[in-house]
C-alpha cells in the first residue's frame, strides 16, 4: 500500500507541475502579436501594416555603401541580409563545365569566321579569373538572400515607403519585388531568428558580398579644419571647419563636469593655431590661464575692476551704413538695458527714457546727421542729469541713483579704458554680483558687437553659461540678434550653457539652435534627457547615450550629419586647458616649485 500511496502522491505532483507549465507565458507568448492578418500584398501584425520585398536582379558591378542611402532614410524599415556559403568544390566542377562551353562557343564562331562576341570573351575572361581565386582560397561564393520590410498605418504609407526605396534601390540597377502571397514567410525571413523561409537567392563571391556590409556611420572628416575628437562608432577623426557651414554658430549642452569648457577650450586652442580671434565671456574666471598661456587679454570685470565699459559708446558706421541707423540702434540697446537695470519699464517711463536718451547723446554734440565717430561719448551720470530735468522721472532717478552714485557707480559710469584688439580676450565676470551678472554680460556683449562691426575679421565668440542671458527677455532677444546677424561680420556665436530647461524655456531658446549649424551634446541628467531627446529627435538609443556618457564623450551634430565623438587632447593642450580641480592644484604646486627653485 505505501508504494501505491508514493506512486500516486508522484502522479499527482507531475500533473500539477505540467499545470502550472501550460499555464505560464513562453517568450513566443511574450513577443508574438496579439493578432496576424495575411493579404497576398500586405501582413498586419496588431493593426500595423508590413510589406515585405525581396531582390531578384543586381548590376555587374556594386559600389561600396550602396545600401546607405536606404539605411539613412527616415523611414519603419527592416533589413536582413541572410548568406548561405557553397561549398567550393562542388562549385568547381561545375566551373569547369561553364568554361568549357564558353571557350567551345568562342572556338565555334571563330572556326565560322564569324565577328568575336566581346560578351563572350569578358564572360570566358571573368569565370577563369573567378576559378583561379576559388581554387587559391582568395574568393568564396554564397547564396545571399536580400528582404526589406517596410511598416506604416496604411497602404499609402506603405506604397510612399515602396516608391522612395525602389526609386533608390532602381538607379543602381537593383531590382526588388513584393513577396507576393509569400507574406508571411516574407516576416519569418525578416525576423532575426537566421530562418530563410523565402529562398530568394542571387549567388556572389566574396569581393562584391562584402558591399552589402550595412553598418555604415556618418563621418565628419574635411580636408580643412580643425580636430573636435573622435568618431566613437569607426575611430575617424572628427575633422572640419565651422566657417565653411552655412552659418558659423554653435550650441553645447552638458551636465556640470561633463567636459564643455575643456571641449571649447580646446577648440579656441585649436582655432588660434589658424588664425581665428576668439573673444570669451568667462562667467566663473575659467578661462584666465588659457588666456595668458596664448598672449592674450584678461578683463575682470567686477564693481571695484579697474576695467571699465561705458554702455553710451557708439560704434562707428560701416561703409553700408548711416550715422542715424546706428545712433537709432544703439538708443533701442540702451532701452533694453535699463529696462534690466530698473527692473522694468512702464510705458510711459519707457517715453521719457527714450526721449532722455537722446537729449543726452545731444549734450555731445551727437545726433543723426552729425559725424560722431570722434567725438565723446556722453556717461550715465550725463543721462541722470537730462532725466533730473524731465516731467514724471522721479522713480526713475532713485532706481538710477545706484548705479551713478551709488555702490555700484563704479561699473558703468567709467569711460570705456578696454581694448580688445587682440588675437584672443577674455572678459571674466565670476566676481560680479549675482543681481549684475546678467546686465554685465548684456553690456560687455553689445560692447563686443560694437568693436566686431569696426574691422571684418574672422572671430569666434565664446558666451560661457548662457542662460544667464536667456533669463531675461531684453538679453536673450539680443543673444539671438548676434546669432542671426553674425555672419554678415564673419563671426560665429558659441554659446554653453548646463540649465538646459532655463535654455529652452526662452522663447529664444529653440530659435538659438536652429540658428546653429553645430550642435554639440554631452552627459546630460535624467531630469533634462526627455526635453533634450524632443527638441532635438533623438532616438531611444541616442537618448541612453547621452545619459551614459563619460567626461568628453557625447552626440556632435553637424547639419543633417551627428556622429558618437570623444574630446581628446595632447598632454600639452590638457595642461594647459584643465578644468579638474586637482589637476589645476598639481599644476600650480609645480609651478611654485620652479619659482622656488629659481630663487
Amino acid at each position: 500500500m505505501a508504494i501505491f500511496d508514493i506512486l500516486n502522491k508522484k502522479n499527482k505532483k507531475d500533473d500539477t507541475a505540467e499545470a502550472i507549465s501550460e499555464s505560464l507565458l513562453t517568450l513566443t507568448d511574450v513577443i508574438a502579436p496579439s493578432a496576424v492578418s495575411i493579404s497576398p500584398r500586405n501582413i498586419n501584425l496588431s493593426g500595423t501594416l508590413a510589406r515585405v520585398f525581396y531582390a531578384v536582379s543586381y548590376p555587374r558591378f556594386l559600389n561600396d555603401g550602396w545600401l546607405e542611402p536606404v539605411l539613412n532614410l527616415e523611414k519603419e524599415l527592416d533589413i536582413t541580409i541572410i548568406i548561405h556559403p557553397i561549398d567550393t568544390a562542388d562549385t568547381l566542377k561545375k566551373f569547369q563545365k561553364k568554361v568549357a562551353e564558353v571557350q567551345s562557343q568562342i572556338n565555334v564562331k571563330a572556326e565560322r569566321g564569324e565577328v568575336r562576341d566581346p560578351q563572350l570573351e569578358a564572360a570566358y575572361r571573368n569565370l577563369e579569373d573567378l576559378r583561379d581565386k576559388l581554387q587559391q582560397s582568395e574568393e568564396k561564393l554564397f547564396n545571399v538572400g536580400l528582404y526589406v520590410a517596410v511598416y506604416g498605418a496604411d497602404d499609402v504609407t506603405l506604397n510612399k515607403a515602396e516608391n522612395e526605396i525602389k526609386g533608390i534601390l532602381d538607379s543602381r540597377l537593383i531590382y526588388l519585388k513584393p513577396a507576393l502571397f509569400k507574406q508571411e514567410e516574407g516576416m519569418t525571413s525578416i525576423f532575426p531568428t537566421a530562418t530563410d523561409e523565402l529562398l530568394v537567392h542571387s549567388k556572389f563571391n566574396s569581393s562584391p558580398l562584402s558591399s552589402f556590409f550595412p553598418f555604415t556611420s556618418f563621418d565628419l572628416t574635411s580636408d580643412s579644419g580643425i580636430l573636435y575628437g573622435i568618431n566613437r562608432h569607426n575611430s575617424s577623426l572628427v575633422l572640419f571647419d565651422r566657417f565653411d557651414l552655412t552659418n558659423y554658430n554653435s550650441v553645447t549642452f552638458a551636465t556640470s563636469g561633463a567636459g564643455k569648457s575643456y571641449s571649447i577650450k580646446l577648440e579656441i586652442l585649436r582655432s588660434l593655431m589658424f588664425g581665428t580671434e576668439v573673444i570669451v565671456i568667462d562667467p566663473e574666471r575659467e578661462y584666465e590661464y588659457l588666456a595668458e598661456a596664448t598672449g592674450g587679454r584678461f578683463f575682470n570685470i567686477s564693481l571695484s575692476s579697474e576695467h571699465h565699459i561705458n554702455p553710451f559708446d557708439l560704434p562707428p558706421p560701416a561703409d553700408d551704413e548711416e550715422p542715424a541707423d546706428v545712433l537709432r540702434s544703439q538708443i533701442v540697446h540702451l532701452i533694453g538695458l535699463f529696462r534690466l537695470m530698473l527692473s522694468g519699464l512702464t510705458p510711459e517711463e519707457e517715453t521719457i527714457v527714450d526721449q532722455a536718451i537722446r537729449e543726452t547723446y545731444a549734450l555731445k554734440d551727437i545726433t543723426e546727421h552729425s559725424d560722431f565717430s570722434k567725438l565723446e561719448s556722453p556717461l550715465l551720470s550725463d543721462f541722470e542729469m537730462v532725466l533730473a530735468g524731465m516731467n514724471g522721472s522721479s522713480s526713475l532717478i532713485s532706481r538710477l541713483q545706484k548705479y551713478t552714485s551709488g555702490t555700484w557707480s563704479g561699473f558703468m559710469n567709467q569711460p570705456t579704458n578696454v581694448d580688445i584688439n587682440q588675437k584672443f580676450v577674455v572678459f571674466s565676470l565670476r566676481d560680479m554680483e549675482d543681481e549684475l551678472k546678467t546686465i554685465g554680460m548684456f553690456i560687455v556683449t553689445n560692447y563686443i558687437w560694437a568693436a566686431i562691426r569696426r574691422r571684418l575679421v574672422k572671430r569666434l565668440l565664446v558666451i560661457d553659461e548662457a542662460w544667464w542671458m536667456m533669463k531675461s527677455e531684453d538679453t536673450a532677444s539680443f543673444l539671438f540678434s548676434l546669432a542671426k546677424r553674425g555672419r554678415k561680420y564673419y563671426l560665429g556665436i558659441a554659446t554653453i550653457t548646463q540649465d538646459v530647461d532655463d535654455f529652452l524655456r526662452s522663447p529664444y531658446g529653440v530659435p538659438m539652435i536652429t540658428n546653429s549649424s553645430l550642435q554639440f551634446l554631452m552627459k546630460q541628467s535624467p531630469t533634462a534627457i526627455d526635453n533634450i531627446q524632443h527638441t532635438f529627435n533623438l532616438t531611444d538609443e541616442e537618448k541612453y547615450l547621452l545619459l551614459e556618457s563619460e567626461v568628453g564623450e557625447g552626440l556632435f551634430f553637424v547639419g543633417l550629419k551627428h556622429v558618437a565623438i570623444k574630446v581628446i587632447a595632447s598632454y600639452t593642450e590638457d595642461q594647459i586647458i584643465t578644468s579638474d580641480p586637482s589637476q589645476i592644484l598639481q599644476i600650480q604646486n609645480a609651478r611654485q616649485e620652479l619659482r622656488d627653485a629659481a630663487v
